[in-house]
């Protein structure tokens, strides 16, 4: 998403920050995760041209993540749907909402962000064959620049 209008010269980087285990919130909850549960988060911001673009969130069950690069904080070769994949959980279904908003402090900063410029947010549910949900995905960007692109084939 950070890459509009992106050429040879552009340069793409992702920084990750920390993993860690999360408590049931807003975000957890589409992971089915029941009360007192915990998952395990993974936050990054992505730069292009080494300008921040994209704050990134990825959330996982624990039971998935436990011992695996997704509980750690280098770079998984391949990426995240690769080694669920190697682990079983293939992604079959996503679902996706997209809302713009206010940023809070933080994002404001990390993303060096005027004060009055909205940011949006996208949420991607990853489900596989059996509707069970194995990643959440919270996106964070500045508005400025976005463009959303959705293909469905109906039928």
């Amino acid at each position: 998403m950070c890459a509009v209008g992106g050429s040879a010269a552009t340069a793409k980087r992702t920084r990750w920050f920390t993993a860690s285990l999360v408590g049931r919130n807003r975000v957890t909850v589409p992971l089915a995760v029941e009360q007192g549960r915990q998952v395990v988060g993974r936050r990054r911001i992505v730069y292009l041209d080494g300008e921040p673009c994209e704050l990134t969130d990825a959330y996982y069950p624990v039971e998935i993540a436990r011992g695996t690069g997704l509980a750690g904080t280098a770079k998984i070769r391949g990426g995240a749907a690769s080694l669920l994949a190697e682990l079983g959980h293939v992604g079959v279904r996503a679902r996706e909402d997209v809302a713009a908003r206010m940023p809070s402090e933080r994002e404001r900063a990390e993303l060096a962000l005027m004060t009055d410029e909205p940011v949006l947010e996208l949420i991607r549910l990853t489900l596989d064959a059996d509707d069970r949900p194995v990643q959440v995905d919270v996106m964070v960007m500045p508005s400025r620049g976005q463009k959303l692109r959705y293909e469905i084939r109906i039928g």
